[in-house]
């Protein structure tokens, strides 16, 4: 069939159109392609590596374990433990205590070295060098604590004294000093508040602004308690003075399972950070007495500790744990 010239214009016409739109086509997808296309067309000449930002190429800084007042609070990081003058396998074998404290996970050993009522400054002063000497061949710290009655004259600066500067033969220290504030041996609950006051200023003044200094309190949970010996307690007083908070959680003796020990230990963090300044004071948390714990009970006070944003945790203390208690704890991480 042929074709009129009309017709044919036409198409001619119509051809140029859309070669012109083609050609239009190839140049846009050569100039606006993603690099990646170029690279995978063009093996030879492989496309520019993209500058990273700051946020891909720069890991996030930890934050240092430090307080308010700049001093450590490493030795109260993680899981811990406790010994006191009655656990006497620890005492007679400091080397074999501290060596089944590391197999554990234990970062911190808490080791009282005296109270009020002895004759001396030290139960022990050759073990608690040993502990001292074990506990950091073994990369751990080790926390002194004693037991202060804060009556005025009374024995309870000479024993911290003594304890701060209680040195190995190599010359190592406690890693920290913790205070047990818990003695009712001042009947009126002002008077034992100002003997608290005194002696936390002292204690303060022997070991400088930066040395790291843990309160030892009694249970929030159970100081709202009815009949409680000390309804006055001066959670506010003690940030001035110490580092860390060291509840005395034992939820062993205020309830049974999991989920009673799961709420003490969160009851008592809620009941401390809601005292004026006791907000941002970090927390080491004690749980139950470890003999009496059932494994869910130390699975629920571990999940609390958590869920808690606790520094560290422990319970009361190493003689007492049994695996299952241990494995329990594994959870408490620096």
């Amino acid at each position: 069939m042929r074709l009129s010239l009309e017709h044919a214009r036409r198409i001619v016409i119509g051809a140029a159109v859309i070669t012109a739109a083609l050609f239009v086509l190839v140049v846009a997808i050569v100039l606006f392609a993603p690099r990646g296309t170029a690279a995978r067309t063009s093996p030879a000449t492989p496309a520019p590596t993209p500058t990273a930002s700051v946020e891909q190429t720069s890991a996030p800084i930890a934050s240092p374990l430090v307080s308010a007042g700049g001093a450590p609070l490493d030795a109260y990081a993680g899981l811990a433990t406790w010994v006191d003058i009655y656990d006497t396998p620890a005492w007679r074998d400091p080397a074999a205590a501290i060596a089944d404290m590391s197999r554990h996970g234990v970062k911190t050993l808490f080791v009282q070295t005296s109270h009020y009522n002895m004759r001396t400054a030290f139960y022990n002063a050759k073990a608690l060098r040993e502990f001292i000497a074990e506990g950091h061949a073994r990369g751990m710290r080790v926390v002194a604590w004693y037991l202060p009655n804060m009556k005025p004259g009374s024995v309870d600066y000479a024993r911290v004294k003594a304890a701060v500067r209680l040195k190995t033969a190599d010359g190592q220290t406690f890693d920290s000093f913790a205070l047990d504030i818990e003695s009712s041996a001042i009947g009126s609950e002002a008077m034992r508040n100002r003997g608290l006051k005194q002696l936390s200023a002292k204690i303060r003044t022997l070991v400088g602004p930066t040395y790291p200094l843990g309160a030892i309190i009694p249970s929030p949970v159970g100081l709202r308690r009815p009949h409680s010996v000390w309804g006055n307690f001066p959670y506010s007083m003690l940030p001035r003075y110490y580092d860390i908070f060291v509840p005395m959680g034992y939820y062993t003796f205020h309830g049974r399972g999991a989920k009673s020990a799961y709420m003490d230990a969160s009851q008592n963090l809620s009941i401390l950070r809601s005292q004026p300044g006791c907000s941002a004071v970090p927390v080491h948390l004690i749980g139950g007495i470890a003999e009496d714990s059932s494994t869910g009970q130390v699975q629920g006070f571990a999940q609390a500790v958590r869920e808690g944003g606790c520094l560290g945790a422990s319970l009361y203390g190493w003689a007492g744990t049994s695996s299952a208690a241990w494995r329990a704890m594994a959870s408490i991480a620096p």
